[in-house]
């Protein structure tokens, strides 16, 4: 653990990463019940809170702007710029009032307090330092470390100078604590990497992978090639229990921060799901991670962004391109769950659950009573499931696809190859899109999918070994069928690390929204048709 290697000890020993521990000295409940009991654990927060506050300002107080000191010191920032940054995100929560529902439907409400009036002054009493580390790439509105990962997960490379562009940035969750995610993904042996990690109580980062390398995260090497990773603690079962509002707003400052400085559109087509990466070939499909799971808000997480699900509600045309947005506090879905979903140990026995979810599902006729679509992957020809990790029978907030059908209340869409439904009273599940390339196959044979784009092994300099380019077998694309392309046309390119070797093919490919995940064609074997609003209404 990080308490067993030098270059970690500071790290093991910061008081930060031992809040659990404070808490329960403070209130005599045992760590563990302060994790896994909600009242408890509010109780804990509480204590700490209070304990911060009679150090700032030597007693509690019942004006809450008397608390901004208390706020700042709970952030367990070291710096300044960090800390502020925290406390203003939760007296403008404050101020504004909030509203939700947890993860197992019960609702909850904070009045607004426009008239608070914090006393930013109080942070000064703290003695933080100026500015975070030079040595991290962070906005300086969150609190960034930086802790070299595992170099078994990372390939140095120059990204994008040598011309390896970056243009996705993936969430996941760790499936693991915090601390003890930043201590695994430090072991020489971890052949996983990525380049940040987030908080789950305060939002703070650890940077471990400068952005130009290129870190082992995503399970698709030419996802890895041009993406950057961001892991969440939490556990994609549970999300909404973890994903707190304080990392949703870090990691959103952070997204917006890399979209800058590298030109990735904020949209759900290049800020995406561990979920929605292609499987690279056919033997890698089935097991493909699943995180950050139906736990994760797409559409407040985009709202953050400054990039909400754009469009309009309604029942939408056939051969239109409808954007899934059922909403998520209200959208309440049935999952099972079993122990092996749960790395928390906290289910024992496999049960359904009900769960504010980002998803929609999928069927193979337009009925409630109709079987849920299988993918062509986990389930071959069989029908899918309601299991919390069966990801080929849903369609997620903020994905795209073209209408095929409409009957009643019924919506079907291009997905994997056929045509499946998800309820769509009035259209208030998705919303209509424009601004978007839908590809068709250019000839009467299906279009071949894949999940990696490399070069052709003929494009590969002498000395190096080609990377082997083959379509996923149970996937195509079939002639009448049509799907939207998430990213623009790019070559196909590879990387060699021991030569810092960029090698770039001569062809193009297309990715695209193929089903819960994205898939590749090639842009020669497909025509693509913008569409706009004009275009829809018959325009020329």
């Amino acid at each position: 653990g990080a308490a067993g290697r030098a270059d970690l000890a500071s790290l093991a020993a910061n008081p930060a990463l031992h809040t659990l521990r404070a808490a329960a000295e403070l209130t005599g409940v045992s760590e563990k019940k302060l994790r896994e009991d909600p009242a408890a654990n509010i109780r804990g927060g509480a204590a700490l809170l209070a304990s911060y506050q009679k150090q700032v300002a030597g007693g509690t107080s019942e004006d809450v702007s008397q608390w901004y000191g208390a706020v700042a010191r709970y952030s367990q920032s070291a710096h300044k710029d960090g800390a502020t940054a925290f406390a203003d995100r939760v007296f403008r929560t404050i101020g504004k009032g909030a509203a939700g529902v947890t993860q197992d439907g019960q609702r909850i409400r904070m009045e607004a307090a426009p008239s608070a009036r914090p006393v930013t002054s109080q942070v000064d009493r703290l003695n933080l330092k100026a500015s975070k580390a030079a040595s991290t790439e962070c906005p300086s509105t969150v609190q960034c470390t930086f802790v070299p990962g595992s170099p078994a997960g990372v390939q140095v490379a120059d990204r994008p100078a040598n011309g390896i562009r970056i243009d996705t940035i993936v969430i996941h969750d760790l499936e693991t604590t915090y601390d003890a995610g930043v201590s695994g993904l430090t072991q020489p042996t971890n052949p996983a990497a990525t380049h940040y990690v987030m908080r789950s109580s305060d939002g703070a980062v650890t940077q471990m992978v400068p952005t130009k390398d290129i870190a082992f995260h995503a399970g698709n090497y030419s996802t890895n090639l041009h993406s950057i990773g961001i892991e969440h603690e939490g556990y994609a079962v549970e999300g909404a229990k973890w994903y707190t509002e304080a990392q949703y707003e870090a990691t959103a400052d952070l997204v917006k921060y890399l979209s800058e400085r590298f030109g990735i559109p904020l949209d759900r087509q290049h800020i995406v799901g561990h979920d929605n990466v292609a499987g690279p070939a056919d033997s890698y499909v089935s097991g493909m991670h699943w995180d950050p799971g139906n736990g994760w808000d797409w559409g407040h997480f985009m709202e953050l962004l400054g990039r909400p699900i754009s469009g309009l509600h309604g029942v939408p045309a056939v051969g239109s391109v409808v954007t899934i947005d059922p909403g998520f506090t209200d959208n309440v879905q049935t999952v099972h769950v079993c122990p092996s979903d749960d790395p928390t140990g906290g289910t024992t026995t496999c049960a359904d659950k009900q769960q504010a979810s980002n998803f929609v599902y999928l069927r193979t006729a337009p009925s409630g009573t109709a079987p849920l679509f299988g993918d062509q992957a986990i389930h071959g020809t069989g029908t899918g499931t309601n299991r919390i990790n069966d990801w080929g029978s849903t369609a997620q907030a903020g994905q795209q696809f073209v209408v095929a059908e409409v009957q009643g209340d019924w919506t079907a869409i291009w997905y994997s190859g056929t045509k499946v439904w998800f309820h769509n009273p009035d259209g208030k599940n998705a919303k209509r899109s424009f601004g978007v390339k839908i590809i068709r196959p250019a000839a009467t044979a299906p279009v071949a999918v894949y999940g990696q784009s490399y070069p052709d092994a003929s494009e590969y300099p002498v000395g190096l070994s080609p990377s082997k380019q083959a379509p996923l077998s149970m996937y195509s694309v079939p002639a009448g069928q049509a799907y939207v392309a998430t990213q623009q046309a790019a070559v196909t390119d590879d990387y060699f690390k021991s030569s810092k070797t960029v090698v770039l093919g001569g062809r193009k490919m297309y990715t695209i929204q193929y089903n819960h995940r994205v898939a590749l064609v090639y842009a020669n074997d497909v025509t693509a048709t913008p569409v706009t609003q004009h275009w829809e209404n018959g325009g020329h």
